[in-house]
């Protein structure tokens, strides 16, 4: 298993886009966001197949979730279900986290849904105990016109990097 940086190109062929013309608007946000340097987006490869993914965003309109200086944003975490279970999706946020801390971030944030009871076990494991607030607009969900989409509720959580 092999934990990487991917490039935006590698994101819409995930996604199922050819070119970023022809890209949704979250699709595109997520890339532009890449190639500025203000996201990135790390895998979990087993044998040259994608079977986990995360993002991690340094900077967002809501300084909550990413603040461009102490707090950075992890979210869109998966694992293909074959391999949930076998510690691999906690690697790869263990490694992310540690790169976001290398970077001198001393808070990572993560969403979660309230009845999503298996992520919140993990995340509480990884150190997420902080619960900021509830949320109702999502600001990595971006609609036709780039602003961020109302979802349903879910909690914004802290894990602090220096304890």
């Amino acid at each position: 298993m092999k934990i990487r940086r991917a490039a935006e190109h590698e994101l819409l062929e995930l996604w199922g886009y050819e070119r970023m013309d022809t890209a949704s608007s979250n699709a595109k946000f997520f890339c532009g966001s890449i190639k500025r340097g203000n996201a990135e987006f790390w895998t979990l490869d087993c044998g040259g197949e994608l079977v986990g993914e995360l993002y991690v965003f340094y900077d967002l309109e809501d300084k909550d979730f990413a603040d461009g200086e102490q707090t950075a944003y992890l979210c869109a975490f998966r694992v293909r279900a074959d391999f949930r279970g076998q510690g691999f999706g906690t690697k790869l946020i263990r490694r992310v986290m540690e790169h976001i801390k290398d970077l001198g971030y001393q808070r990572v944030s993560i969403g979660v849904d309230a009845a999503d009871t298996a992520n919140i076990r993990l995340y509480k494991r990884l150190g997420f105990t902080i619960k900021v607030k509830e949320c109702a607009e999502d600001p990595c969900d971006r609609d036709e016109t780039m602003r961020p989409r109302s979802c349903p509720c879910f909690w914004l959580l802290y894990h602090n990097l220096s304890g």
